[in-house]
């Protein structure tokens, strides 16, 4: 039985939206509170900025938990347990009087986001199948493109109201409401051949996953792509509001306008896939990636604002070109084992983006030359692409 037949598709759509929704909220609504709880906690802004690299971190790491978790006992249970985790964890940092207690709680939290992550990508992989479910991982970043464009507003105005800490009590909220809404219409959608070995976190049920190359090399794509995204959104909010004097709606209105072009790529990329495959996707994607990185290094001796958006503008349409043709070919060999290969995806593409930024950020590059290495680091999965065993590795991610 297909999981369509017992749910409509709109609705499992709008379902996956919201589980989806709580990554990036935790990140972006308070990106405009960051230099504030600098003042509070009276630290460095690199030390702030690691509350966005431990949610990062954890959320991929606890995808290792999460995944065999989903192919066991089903996607519905784990994310509503996600749900709970996150509100306790986002009230948890509401309260938190030192910066370590608010990392502990940055960290928790991560793991509650990771289980909502787990479970709407393989639902999605349950429902649509190993070559729509690249599609329609594009049109769900898309979607959760929107809260770029919104949470940053929401977060000024909720720092300049009520300070900082009520972007955490807003956090806690929405997992009230939003798990309301999941556990009254979210149906499970796991196979009924979905594998469910007597020993949960066997070695080999990741090994099965990771000794596949057309895995580690589209999984490997994504991690470098997202830790472009994760070196800006972390970077950007020191450098335009305090060392370009952006005003926090200035820095919230670049911000938007990223967005906003997130989503007009992240809806782009999967037409471009349907007409002319996700192989020109991906090579488009990486090439744009490689090229922003070289107008970010040209642009680099210009200190205002535009000159170091522009590149990103450039950024987005690559990452979005990436991720979706990656996302979807990194998890197609895997039927039967959805839960746990999305959770191997989750582990690289957010712990490994994590630990990288978070590494390179303490070699005291400028951001513009932070993003220029970071966007410079694809030059070789580009080559392997180009190669024999990168179109071999390409070709055969088709198959289920």
């Amino acid at each position: 039985m297909k999981p369509e037949k017992t749910q409509s598709g709109t609705r499992l759509v709008a379902l996956m939206v919201t589980l989806v929704l709580f990554s990036p909220l935790a990140i972006d609504i308070y990106l405009p509170a960051l230099p504030a709880m600098a003042e509070t906690f009276a630290v460095d802004a690199t030390r702030v900025q690691d509350t966005v690299t431990w949610f990062m971190f954890s959320l991929g790491l606890g995808q290792l938990l999460a995944g065999p978790l989903a192919d066991r006992f089903g996607r519905r249970p784990i994310a509503l347990g996600g749900v709970s985790i996150y509100a306790l964890s986002a009230a948890m940092a509401y309260w938190a009087q030192t910066l370590d207690l608010l990392l502990v709680a940055r960290l928790l939290q991560g793991f509650g986001a990771c289980a909502t992550s787990v479970a709407a990508f393989a639902a999605v992989r349950d429902s649509f199948g190993p070559e729509r479910s690249g599609r329609m991982i594009s049109y769900l970043n898309g979607a959760i493109c929107f809260i770029p464009a919104l949470a940053p507003l929401l977060g000024s105005w909720l720092t300049h109201e009520f300070g900082w800490r009520s972007n955490f009590s807003f956090m806690a909220g929405f997992a009230l409401v939003a798990g309301t809404f999941l556990a009254v219409f979210f149906k499970e959608t796991r196979p009924a051949e979905t594998k469910a070995d007597g020993v949960l976190f066997s070695a080999e049920r990741y090994m099965s996953v990771l000794r596949e190359p057309v895995f580690l090399f589209h999984a490997t794509l994504c991690m470098l792509s997202m830790a472009v995204i994760l070196a800006y959104v972390t970077s950007a909010p020191v450098w335009l509001m305090v060392e370009q004097g952006q005003s926090m709606g200035q820095f919230t209105m670049w911000f938007g306008v990223n967005a906003v072009l997130n989503i007009l790529a992240c809806m782009v990329a999967p037409k471009y896939m349907d007409k002319f495959g996700t192989r020109n996707t991906l090579n488009l994607g990486l090439l744009m990636l490689i090229g922003s990185g070289a107008a970010m290094l040209v642009l680099s001796s210009i200190h205002q604002a535009w000159a170091f958006m522009v590149p990103i503008f450039m950024s987005s349409f690559g990452f979005a070109f990436v991720l979706g043709s990656a996302a979807g070919k990194a998890l197609a060999p895997f039927g039967d084992r959805a839960g746990t290969a999305a959770a191997l995806l989750g582990l690289f593409q957010m712990s490994g983006a994590g630990m990288m930024v978070s590494l390179t950020q303490r070699l005291d590059l400028t951001p513009p030359m932070l993003l220029t290495l970071q966007m410079w680091l694809l030059v070789p999965g580009l080559l392997i692409l180009w190669s024999k065993l990168g179109r071999r590795w390409h070709a055969v991610a088709t198959t289920s």
